[in-house]
């Protein structure tokens, strides 16, 4: 008798269950209800959170979060708060790939991350075939990103908020052809980063494009710590400046020792610098004239760059916001945004709203999403000065 009644109560329970899921099903307003949990909208964060390159991922994740703290205490989007799933993937290609798996078992309605190309790239094929959007910051390689490198078919559910490593590429081999008047350059590059390669490949070819010589070219593998021998051999060379694409790691060593063994040309990099251990690593005096592209500058004075330094300091007692930090604040913004024009939750609709963007302006900048999923943006040249940021220059190609 117990059990015979217990069986009914347990029926009963389910048929209520399902007829108040029902009713909730239709409080959308005729938006799909994929990744919306009553009043959230679930949003996943594969970020570097632990490895190699943690600040860039926990940076990346940091302007992330604080862009949609505000849009909730705003009200939301669509009547909804968003629900930030995130994960960490440990700088690991692998780990980033089961994480991605892991955040779409939970219904989320799109993904941010991973920070850097080779993660980001791991996550493609499960944002593909689970149609979810995917969107990094940071991902700078050139190839096998938003367009397949087989098909040459842009990927519909990826997209990228940041230029390429050839836009960068170019940019820096044109700043120190016009800037600092150089004819001469050496390349010392992470021969075991795409990253690297791709910047060095487009440095290389603009820089003799626009006449200059290139005196000498050498590489180091990610991990490497003396790099003295190769260092004292480009001294030997006659070149105006040293051209050092990869991450902060190895090339505040680089300039830590080139700096010691007297090599006083400019030395020169991408945004794989923007880090404050690069000061750390290097030695602040050590760090001068010193030059890097970037998406964003403190020292930019419009008046979204300065509002969005001004809250983030507020909340994180007075710490400057890096790069990492600005672009994950605009894609945390420019993500909500795309929800509110697709007026939807429906991933492909998201998507449809994310590939039509056209004037988002942020704390990087203004941006448009060109057809190949990637964004219209110009660059910002930094130089630096014992440690810290002297200047920024705008360069457009």
């Amino acid at each position: 008798m117990y059990k015979k009644f217990g069986a009914v109560a347990l029926a009963l329970v389910l048929v209520l269950s399902l007829a108040l899921a029902g009713c909730s099903l239709k409080k959308d307003n005729g938006s799909s209800t994929t990744g919306s949990t009553g009043d959230t909208i679930k949003i996943g964060a594969n970020y570097e959170l632990s490895g190699a390159v943690a600040t860039y991922g926990s940076d990346s994740l940091k302007g992330f979060k604080m862009a949609i703290d505000e849009v909730n205490k705003a009200g939301g989007v669509l009547g909804k708060q968003i629900d930030v799933i995130q994960k960490d993937n440990k700088s690991d290609a692998a780990t980033a790939t089961s994480a991605e798996e892991a955040l779409v078992s939970q219904g989320i309605v799109l993904s941010v991350g991973p920070a850097t190309s080779g993660n980001f790239r791991a996550v493609i094929p499960v944002a593909q075939s689970s149609k979810i959007p995917v969107i990094s910051s940071s991902a700078t390689a050139d190839d096998d990103i938003t367009v397949d490198a087989k098909t040459n078919q842009v990927r519909q559910y990826v997209f990228r908020t940041c230029f390429t490593d050839s836009f960068q590429g170019k940019v820096m081999a044109n700043y120190a052809g016009q800037k600092l008047n150089a004819k001469t350059a050496v390349i010392y590059a992470d021969s075991s980063s795409d990253y690297a390669k791709g910047l060095a490949a487009n440095f290389k070819a603009q820089f003799t494009a626009n006449g200059g010589t290139i005196a000498g070219e050498d590489s180091y593998v990610a991990g490497d710590k003396d790099f003295s021998a190769v260092l004292t051999s480009m001294k030997a060379k006659q070149f105006d400046v040293m051209f050092v694409p990869g991450y902060y790691q190895e090339a505040g060593l680089i300039i830590k020792q080139a700096r010691e063994l007297g090599i006083k040309q400019p030395i020169l990099g991408a945004d794989g610098f923007d880090s404050p251990d690069l000061a750390s690593i290097a030695g602040a005096t050590n760090v001068n004239d010193v030059y890097f592209s970037n998406h964003y500058s403190s020292l930019d004075q419009a008046s979204a760059v300065q509002d969005f330094i001004t809250a983030y300091k507020a909340l994180n007692n007075g710490e400057e916001p890096n790069a990492f930090v600005a672009m994950g604040y605009d894609m945390g913004k420019y993500v909500a945004d795309a929800i509110t024009r697709a007026n939807s939750t429906d991933p492909t609709k998201i998507a449809d709203a994310l590939a039509s963007t056209t004037s988002f302006t942020g704390a990087t900048g203004t941006f448009s999403v060109g057809q190949d999923h990637n964004v219209i943006k110009s660059a910002v040249v930094i130089k630096m000065e014992n440690g810290q940021q002297a200047s920024a220059e705008q360069m457009k190609m």
